[in-house]
């Protein structure tokens, strides 16, 4: 009987719980938060600031730009990384002075370290939710080139549908070997070696509606973390009743690829190479990306969303 008791009392904090979910989700019109289209997240550390330059200098609008298109286009860009180890340190006072100076960071209650970023998505979704009520949030990486009109634009096309996961599905090998880059801890929970993982999206670059964000938000204390970011995210939605997008546009590759398709009209959302899961010394390179496959410097004033 107690057993039967305590299976009862799991169940209904269960349903509970899931119905506070949906009750957040659908009460999110009558909340006090800014009320926006999108919220990008740029994944970024310590040690990068000469990639966020870059970005900067390239497809992030800066200063009053970037407020205009929080005001006029209701598309949020912020920076994210949390805090080093040791409070108030060095690397913690260059982000505040670099913050006060360009006004685009997201700073999360979160412990920076490459091991840490399935923590950080969740973490990264978890406070956007709380701050901004948007129709999608995504992560992105600060080694690739986006078009953010086009990327607008598509994602508008999804806007009425709840639940909606996009980006370069994929589905790599669950590696085992200790050695190797990507390895998976727990690459025994995934079947006979040499199996694949289930279908994902790419971490360069995914979008994710709110519904999905708020999921995220009130179960993080639950959802497992897995070794690869990516892979983390698109366990937390296995068994869900998500939409899977598989937008190749997201993972273009640099020119003459992506130079190709914006030439031909059809610009890409994200460029990257494949073989350094970013653009190989993008520093540098993502100039040259920008001239050769960038949108029309108008798109995203004029994007339909």
């Amino acid at each position: 009987m107690s057993t039967l008791q305590r299976e009862l009392a799991t169940s209904r904090d269960t349903y509970d719980h899931f119905e506070a979910v949906d009750s957040l989700a659908k009460s999110s019109s009558d909340n006090n938060l800014p009320k926006v289209f999108m919220v990008i997240g740029i994944n970024t550390a310590f040690s990068s600031r000469r990639r966020r330059d870059s970005i900067r200098q390239t497809w992030m609008p800066q200063g009053e730009r970037l407020a205009q298109l929080e005001e006029r286009k209701s598309i949020v860009i912020r920076f994210m990384i949390g805090r080093s180890m040791t409070p108030n340190s060095i690397l913690d006072r260059a982000i505040d002075s670099e913050d006060a100076q360009h006004k685009d960071f997201l700073r999360l209650d979160h412990v920076e370290g490459y091991h840490e970023l399935s923590a950080k998505t969740k973490i990264f979704f978890s406070t956007a939710v709380a701050i901004w009520d948007a129709e999608f949030y995504l992560k992105v990486d600060d080694d690739i080139h986006v078009n953010l009109g086009v990327l607008a634009e598509t994602l508008a096309r999804h806007r009425s549908k709840r639940m909606i996961y996009m980006g370069c599905m994929k589905s790599g090998p669950v590696l085992s070997h200790k050695s190797v880059k990507y390895y998976e801890p727990e690459y025994w929970k995934f079947g006979e070696l040499g199996n694949k993982y289930f279908r994902h999206a790419t971490g360069q670059i995914y979008a994710i509606s709110k519904d999905l964000a708020t999921y995220i938000a009130k179960n993080r204390n639950i959802l497992h973390k897995y070794a690869n970011e990516d892979v983390s995210l698109g366990a937390w939605f296995i068994g869900l009743e998500v939409e899977h997008v598989d937008e190749r546009s997201m993972c273009c590759s640099t020119p003459p690829d992506c130079e190709w398709k914006a030439q031909g009209g059809s610009a890409c959302i994200a460029s990257f190479d494949w073989s350094c899961s970013g653009i190989c010394k993008s520093v540098e390179r993502i100039f040259e990306v920008h001239a050769r496959c960038s949108e029309a410097e108008s798109a995203v004033w004029e994007a339909h969303i």
